[in-house]
């Protein structure tokens, strides 16, 4: 078994924040810290960077053709990291570890070609698609990879119950130097540059999204104002692939149904895709966290929003309740907004039971990348141990 360095290519599908992109630099780092090499490969279009660099080489691939629509979007990344880690040559690297579906597919496809022995995969978590060939695209990425990795005892089981594949859960980590409660010197620039009064801030983070559950949250806003009339939502983040348009349509027409305006200094806020600073600097400015998520692979951003002091209401339903307990959140159910609004009222008025004083900090002391880059590196180690399947 190797017991020296490893040599990591971790993939990720985009230069934006989204979640997997995180875990990724998150996990580049904590290689990185332990005395791996690795690389982070990212898709990029007309000079794109990362969003964060991680202290590691970082090679970026670009995307060339058409990107009109999801379908030709995905299939151009696929393309790019491919010609990619061709030209860089695969031989480079002891482990290449796809964080997503893009990158799951330009592996498989190296991998059908004899180009590499395999692959580690990670799953977040898996989305429903219409069309046959994203849906395709989804199920290759998982079923051709060597090693499949989840960051929750559910979606490990969910793997192995409903696609009878074997993976391994690795826990999730959060940064407390980057996500902590004392307030920074461009956290209230940030507000003012958003449009954020004086709150109370409901925050959601990930955009307006099905899977978000961004609808119920908004049904259930109207109940926080009657109590709190200068109170916003503020929904930051939401760089996708997926076109989240006709959701987001239905999103803008039920908030003029409740009499809700949007915009900077308005009642909700859309931010968009933010500046690195400014995720922290909002979960510390926020009086509560809603994350009524109907579809999470872990959700990260309740243990960052924690981290940064700020409570949080939470689906009351997997993962949230492998990790969470009444000590630690407010739980909702995320299909009744009047569930949400009682949840967050809870919380602005103080009443969430949240104990920041020892259940919150044994809670962030469990995840740490730290332990998460050992489990990998277990993983890893675990695969390359493994004979290579014969070739006929």
């Amino acid at each position: 078994m190797n017991t020296g360095a490893l040599r990591i290519a971790l993939l990720t599908h985009s230069v934006n924040p989204r979640g997997g992109v995180v875990h990724t630099l998150e996990l580049a780092s904590a290689l990185t810290a332990q005395g791996h090499e690795v690389t982070v490969f990212a898709p990029a279009t007309n000079g794109e960077v990362l969003f964060r660099l991680p202290p590691c080489r970082v090679t970026y691939a670009p995307v060339i053709g058409s990107q009109a629509g999801t379908v030709a979007l995905v299939d151009a990344r696929i393309r790019a990291l491919k010609s990619s880690l061709r030209a860089h040559g695969t031989a480079a690297f002891d482990i290449l570890h796809a964080e997503d579906s893009i990158s799951g597919n330009a592996l498989a496809e190296l991998k059908e070609e004899g180009a590499i022995r395999g692959f580690v995969r990670t799953v977040h978590h898996l989305d429903h698609f219409d069309n046959p060939r994203l849906a395709a695209w989804q199920e290759r990425a998982y079923r051709a990879a060597d090693q499949v990795l989840c960051v929750s005892d559910t979606w490990t089981r969910e793997m192995r119950q409903r696609y009878g594949v074997g993976a391994v859960t690795v826990p999730n980590g959060v940064e407390t130097t980057r996500f902590a409660p004392k307030p920074q010197p461009g956290d209230e620039r940030i507000r003012q540059s958003l449009g954020i009064g004086a709150g109370p801030l409901v925050l959601a983070v990930g955009g307006v999204e099905e899977r978000k559950n961004t609808l119920a949250l908004l049904d259930a806003f109207p109940a926080v104002l009657s109590v709190f009339p200068e109170a916003q939502l503020v929904i930051a983040g939401g760089a996708s692939l997926l076109d989240h348009d006709a959701y987001t349509r239905r999103f803008i027409q039920r908030a003029a149904q409740h009499g809700l305006s949007i915009g900077p200094h308005e009642n909700i806020v859309i931010t968009g895709p933010l500046e690195d600073a400014a995720l922290p600097a909002l979960l510390r400015s926020a009086d509560v966290l809603a994350m009524v998520s109907v579809r999470e692979g872990f959700g990260l951003v309740v243990l960052e929003a924690l981290a940064c002091g700020t409570p949080v209401v939470a689906s009351a339903i997997a993962p949230f309740t492998e990790y969470l307990d009444d000590a630690t959140c407010c739980w909702a159910d995320p299909t009744d907004a009047d569930s949400i609004a009682g949840a967050l009222l809870r919380v602005i008025r103080g009443d969430s039971g949240t104990d920041f004083a020892q259940a919150v900090p044994a809670l962030l002391a469990r995840y740490c990348w730290t332990a998460s880059a050992r489990c990998h590196v277990d993983a890893y180690r675990a695969w390359l141990a493994q004979p290579p399947l014969a070739v006929v």
